[in-house]
């Protein structure tokens, strides 16, 4: 992705390389870019210790932060082989419910974040990859990007970092459990009717688009834009009711040992 160019910089650009990121600072805008192309930018303990690193050392300063990816897709989802690494470790499902924490810190901290987040979504966004997207308060995809939730036909549940009450408000949940329910793709215009995305461009129009949105923040006195975020995110989460989805990492532990418990009495 190439850097977003912006006519007002108060400051040069500043990049910090981490194990599976890529970061650019351009005054007060952040960009934080998945970076393991390779294995489709696929979602580890080491990339979840990497985004909270960078959330939590964020500059107050910081109005503005992108979610991309590098690559060809967004994000293909989470690990599994390290699901099964962190079971044949500690069967009692130990790893997998520390992982599970540390999805649920991220998409938090994401949420939360006293900035406005934005996702940049191109090519493949698949379970975890669309709950880190969920996250964001501003999604655009490219008008060839596809989504999808296949966590049931691999066996587990749609339990990963509070993803399931996110699109249930943003989407309604009829329209949820068809999608949960039958792990089928859906395509970037239809994530735009679900509230997925808010816009849908060209894949050459990203940068253009989160541009479009980062400039008028940009400007937006400070004060006001951390508490019109606050108030935006207290009345969202209001319309969830009851959210138990700080049991995700406690339910896909126990699915996931049982699995294993299977698996391994045979």
């Amino acid at each position: 992705m190439n850097a977003l160019r912006l006519a007002e910089a108060p400051e040069p650009a500043a990049e910090r390389i981490l194990k599976t990121l890529r970061t650019h600072r351009q005054g007060p805008l952040l960009t934080v870019e998945l970076n393991v192309p390779e294995q489709g930018n696929a979602v580890t303990d080491a990339m979840l210790d990497d985004l909270l690193t960078v959330l939590d050392e964020q500059d107050p300063q910081v109005r503005v932060l992108v979610l991309s990816a590098a690559g060809d897709d967004f994000c293909l989802g989470g690990d599994r082989g390290e699901f099964a690494e962190h079971l044949a470790h500690d069967p009692t499902g130990g790893g997998v419910r520390a992982s599970g924490t540390r999805a649920r810190r991220v998409c938090d901290a994401l949420t939360a974040n006293p900035a406005v987040t934005i996702a940049r979504v191109q090519g493949r966004a698949i379970g975890a990859g669309l709950a880190l997207a969920l996250a964001c308060d501003l999604r655009v995809g490219a008008d060839t990007a596809t989504f999808r939730l296949p966590e049931l036909a691999l066996g587990l549940p749609t339990a990963w970092g509070g993803l399931l009450p996110r699109l249930i408000s943003e989407a309604g949940a009829a329209r949820v459990r068809d999608i949960v329910l039958t792990g089928r793709v859906f395509d970037a215009e239809e994530a735009r009717t679900l509230s997925v995305l808010q816009r849908v461009v060209p894949e050459d129009a990203l940068d253009a688009a989160v541009t479009d949105w980062a400039k008028p923040v940009l400007r937006r006195p400070a004060a006001a834009l951390r508490v019109t975020k606050a108030l935006l995110n207290s009345f969202t989460a209001s319309t969830r009711l009851a959210d138990v989805s700080v049991l995700d990492p406690e339910l896909m532990a126990a699915v996931l040992t049982e699995q294993h418990r299977a698996r391994t009495a045979r």
